[in-house]
């Protein structure tokens, strides 16, 4: 048998020609359409012995012929379909190896557990299973459940009586214990928890040190300066008031506007309060932040005022993931992102240690601090001594205090200078402004072409606006000139900003405004790089006097930073940047803030599975945050681009994330942390998402095999709980670890999970696209792209830092992503060492990566990973446009542009699978690989045989069909079986894939699929494409011999 994952399996090189670029190679046509493939010639001889049957009957008229035509069109296309079908086939000795394979596995197997294995092996993927073999592995699973997750306090009360009841009396004695030795293992396996798993006990001693350490600090000169800068902040004479509310409360609500100082002041309170009190020892508070930028910066900030350096054991620290500086034990503050909080809970689902929990920025909404706030209220139910401050901006307030029954508020002003608002009339006015080549009908009327998707009560507000829009018209009439209300008029597009329009204003501003930075809030990207371009094509702007900043997470960090600088006298600051500046930064020197009016949000549709971003209107809280920017230092100025009826229809805020994102993951940390039935659960939340929202995360969960039918974890689902990402990528990186592919699969996961580590340079757009594709060593796969950049980082950086330098340079890559991806990896190795299935933590470790050079075995654990998300790909008329591609459940798709596969027009197979699925303007794949029957038949879902007319086949769920004698398709089948059985047994008994061992069932069933997988296909070095593939084999069909 070949074992072709070695070398012969590698990266293919940059070599072997792209084809029909100087039209030198012909290329055959699309089904029936002309060329060597004869397709037309024979469709017309299927419908009736060389009679042409490609126009209507004469006696047809109107729209009898175009029923007709559609129907031939339809009839035509579906036996293109059947003839362009791949072949899956394998030669005589390798059916003959396989055979004798499965046969020497099945016969090693003992009686009962051959059958239960064949059960499961069909059905573990899929999620199907009876309720009698279910009931045989549950009672295991929650055993090996409660092993694994030692040091949970109240594990044992969670599970069913069946699974405890035959456990010794003697056991239930000794848990107190054991309960210390299994929290001191956690906290040195898991650093993570360091923070959380220290005894809190009053220590006198300590009280009286960290008594004479904040006294001492009185007379420290530093100390006194910040002192008097803190005194000067709302929240500072508030201080009194908020000691005594926490006191006496166990939950308060502290709302206060931007630039109070709440969130690092009122830590501050209580832990000076609890030291002047002699009890400080006692006193551990620990406040969450949205964003890991905020956690860090706050910190510092704290230990600044406190005169002290963050962390080293000092009051004031940091925990983010994969990163920290934790204070002192006892008598300290700890800033940490909510992710920190949730994962604490696994361990120590009362948070037993901390004494005051401070939930920050929580109008926000977003998904975990929502989950949060649900968690807390039932541990508030447990724990008498825990004090809740929750931290919210004044808009939504009230709304936080009932839902913990009413509970005490105090509200905090603001600290910003007055700021004068213009809308969307009073800059039309000012400006004197006139769209150019503008669509003259007003957007009611447009509508009917625009054809948007929108929530039922989106599109409520815009009915109400454009009812109410001809009595607001003439309200302005008098006040504003004819012009302006007839500009108002065109200007009045849901879809687009005027970016000509915010270029006027930006004019006005630096010819008729005093000195001050300027602020541009767009929705993303093409808007900021767009008035970018508008900006420099200007001669005013390109000056010195002028430095243009675009904010946005695609852009280089190194210039991002520039935005906190002051410049010099006489030179002007232009941000333009996402809502990331509304909260997340403080851009000191703004005076001037531009409002676009909108903001991307993501939605998600359950009917159709699908997730949309689209560019909405902002709500009043966004608005009120973009004004607060511009008055942090002198009196400013914020200009709204939209006028004052669409004002008055401002959403309050946006819409929680609970209710407009995929709930997997968040299903999977309920069923984790024990919180009981998943929809029960966020019932209770503060806006529960829609019941057909959770129905689909639970069936999407089942047919991941993550939860079975009785909504249990699992032991695949427990494992994805436990990684901190969504549950297609843990799957993919436990694949990469069984598969011995660990380093290319972690690299792939760290980038779908945080970001991939491209920028796109303002004016370089199409060098950064080459470069990209040049990184792609045409392996039609954006995962594999990013593990080319990667792996080239990582070769540059060992040679020093000045290559590393010129290779992110050269490659637009940015360096402190690929730092954050090499963390990631590092973590997920971690993880995968701690639970059994690698023997070491080094990502690279060489038992781990076997079959890391093999580009067609990491393309299959791709499949195994991201399945179902798989479109099929099709020619198209357009040599230079690219392929059609086309989903199951959504019909004709769109490659993202961004993507290596793009403007690709020759594959090896006609299949991909893809990350993400969104529809903006179209509906686009994000980070799509190309990938081979074979992958799709072993690791993807269920296989079924049939025959299709004359055509023996096999198929995946239904719909991915190859065809293949129905002799070869059984051993494919018998094989897959093989495959699921040793990967569950693996799964449920995490152990490492004994390579040097060719004699074991594990290793000869693994090199065997990787061996049909790796030789399917003959080298190509990317010269064949759709036209050479379907012009040489018989009647069109792509055929994958085993030779």
């Amino acid at each position: 048998m070949s074992s072709g994952y070695g070398g012969r399996g590698g990266r293919r090189g940059r070599g072997g020609g792209r084809g029909y670029r100087d039209g030198s190679r012909e290329r055959s046509d699309r089904r029936g359409g002309g060329g060597s493939s004869g397709h037309g010639n024979d469709f017309d001889k299927d419908q009736g012995g060389g009679e042409r049957l490609d126009r209507p009957p004469p006696h047809l008229k109107g729209r009898e012929i175009g029923l007709w035509y559609a129907k031939f069109g339809a009839v035509r296309r579906k036996q293109g379909d059947r003839r362009s079908r791949a072949v899956v086939q394998m030669d005589e000795a390798r059916e003959q190896h396989i055979t004798k394979l499965l046969s020497s596995v099945q016969s090693d197997r003992p009686g009962p557990w051959r059958d239960y294995n064949d059960i499961r092996a069909s059905t573990y993927f899929d999620g199907e299973m009876s309720e009698e073999d279910k009931q045989k592995i549950e009672l295991k699973s929650e055993e090996e459940e409660e092993d694994v997750t030692a040091g949970q306090k109240t594990s044992q009360r969670h599970f069913p009586r069946a699974a405890v009841k035959d456990e010794a009396p003697d056991a239930w004695d000794e848990e107190e214990q054991q309960e210390k030795e299994e929290k001191e293992m956690l906290r040195r396996k898991d650093k993570d928890l360091d923070f959380l798993f220290q005894e809190v006990a009053r220590d006198n001693s300590l009280d009286e040190r960290l008594e004479r350490d904040l006294q001492s600090k009185k007379s420290d000169t530093k100390y006194k300066e910040m002192l008097k800068f803190r005194e000067k902040l709302p929240s500072y004479g508030k201080k009194e008031e908020l000691v005594e509310l926490i006191n006496s409360n166990r939950v308060l609500v502290v709302s206060g506007e931007t630039g109070c100082g709440k969130t690092t002041q009122v830590t501050q309170f209580i832990l000076d309060d609890y030291i002047n009190r002699g009890v400080g020892s006692v006193c551990r508070v620990v406040c969450t932040q949205p964003r890991r930028i905020s956690a860090i910066s706050v910190a510092e900030r704290v230990a600044a005022e406190r005169a002290e350096s963050v962390g080293n054991g000092n009051s004031c620290g940091y925990q983010i993931r994969l990163q920290s500086r934790l204070p002192r034990k006892q008598g300290s503050i700890l800033y940490c992102t909510t992710g920190i909080i949730l994962q604490w809970l696994r361990s120590d689902p009362l948070l037993s240690t901390i004494s005051h929990l401070v939930l920050d920025e929580i109008h926000e909404r977003n998904l975990q601090s929502d989950v949060l706030l649900v968690i807390v209220k039932n541990i508030l139910t447990l724990r008498d001594d825990l004090k809740i401050i929750l931290m919210s901006a004044t808009l939504n307030a009230e709304k936080f205090s009932k839902y913990f029954n009413n509970c005490a508020m105090i509200h905090i002003p603001g600290l910003t200078f007055p700021v004068e608002e213009f809308l969307l009339e009073d800059i039309v006015e000012m400006t004197r402004y006139s769209p150019q080549n503008q669509d003259r009908r007003p957007s009611r009327k447009r509508g009917f072409w625009q054809g948007r998707n929108s929530r039922p009560e989106k599109e409520e507000k815009e009915a109400e606006y454009k009812e109410s829009w001809p009595t607001y018209a003439r309200t302005l009439q008098g006040r504003y000139s004819d012009n302006t209300i007839e500009t108002l008029e065109m200007l009045d597009d849901d879809d687009k900003i005027d970016l000509e329009l915010i270029l006027a204003l930006i004019r006005h501003i630096v010819l008729k405004e005093e000195d001050g930075a300027i602020l541009v809030f767009l929705p993303g990207w093409d808007n900021i790089s767009g008035l970018n371009d508008l900006l420099v094509a200007q001669e005013m702007f390109r000056s010195d006097r002028f430095v243009i900043i675009p904010l946005h997470s695609l852009m280089p960090t190194v210039n991002q930073t520039q935005v906190f600088k002051r410049p010099p006298p006489g030179v002007r600051k232009i941000v333009i940047a996402t809502n990331i500046a509304e909260t997340s930064i403080t851009i000191d020197d703004v005076v001037y803030v531009i409002d676009g009016g909108k903001i991307k949000e993501t939605n998600f549709d359950t009917n159709n599975n699908i997730s949309t971003m689209t560019a909405e209107w902002v709500s009043l809280a966004n608005a009120k945050q973009r004004k607060g920017r511009a008055g942090r230092v002198c009196p400013g100025k914020c200009y709204h681009l939209y006028n004052g009826l669409r004002a008055s229809l401002l959403d309050a805020y946006q819409l929680p994330e609970i209710m407009r994102t995929p709930l997997e993951e968040l299903c999977l940390q309920i069923k984790i942390l024990k919180l009981g039935s998943i929809a029960q659960f966020l019932e209770k939340s503060l806006d529960p998402p829609t019941t057909k929202a959770i129905n689909l995360a639970i069936k999407n969960l089942t047919g991941l095999n993550a939860l079975d039918r009785s909504e249990n974890l699992t032991a695949l689902g427990f494992h994805l709980a436990r990684l901190p990402v969504e549950p297609h990528i843990g799957k993919l990186i436990l694949f990469g670890a069984l598969l011995g592919c660990l380093d290319p699969v972690l690299t792939i996961a760290a980038s779908l999970s945080f970001k991939d580590p491209f920028f796109i340079p303002l004016g370089k757009e199409k060098m950064a696209d080459m470069r990209r594709r040049t990184l792609s060593r045409n392996s039609k796969s954006d995962h594999l792209t990013i593990v080319n950049a990667f792996q080239g980082w990582e070769e540059a950086k060992h040679s020093g830092a000045r290559y590393e330098r010129e290779y992110c340079w050269d490659n637009f890559l940015s360096a402190n992503t690929l730092q954050m991806l090499h963390n990631m990896k590092g973590q997920f190795a971690e993880h995968l060492m701690h639970t059994g299935f690698i023997s070491s933590r080094d990502p690279k470790d060489p038992k781990s990566n076997v079959n890391s050079d093999n580009e067609k075995l990491i393309k299959a654990v791709i499949v195994a990973g991201l399945y179902p998300k798989v479109a099929t790909i099709r020619p198209s008329r357009c040599k230079k446009a690219g392929v059609k591609a086309y989903t199951q459940a959504d019909g004709k798709v769109v490659i993202h542009p961004k993507s290596v596969n793009a403007e690709e027009t020759e594959f090896n197979y006609t299949w991909l699978v893809y990350h993400l699925k969104m529809r903006t303007s179209s509906i686009f794949l994000y980070d799509c690989t190309e990938v081979s029957p074979f992958s799709l038949l072993f690791f993807g879902g269920d296989i079924t045989i049939q025959k299709d007319e004359d055509q023996e086949t096999i198929a995946v769920d239904q719909w991915i069909v190859f065809r293949s004698p129905a002799r070869i398709a059984h051993l494919v089948k018998s094989l897959k079986k093989e495959l699921d059985s040793l990967l569950e047994e693996k799964i449920r008994n995490p152990a490492p894939v004994d390579w040097q061992d060719r004699q074991s069932k594990d290793c000869a069933v693994i090199t065997a699929i990787i061996d049909l997988i790796t030789t399917q296909e003959k080298p190509t070095g990317g010269a064949k494409g759709y036209g050479q593939t379907w012009a040489s084999a018989p009647r069109g069909q792509h055929t994958h011999d085993l030779q």
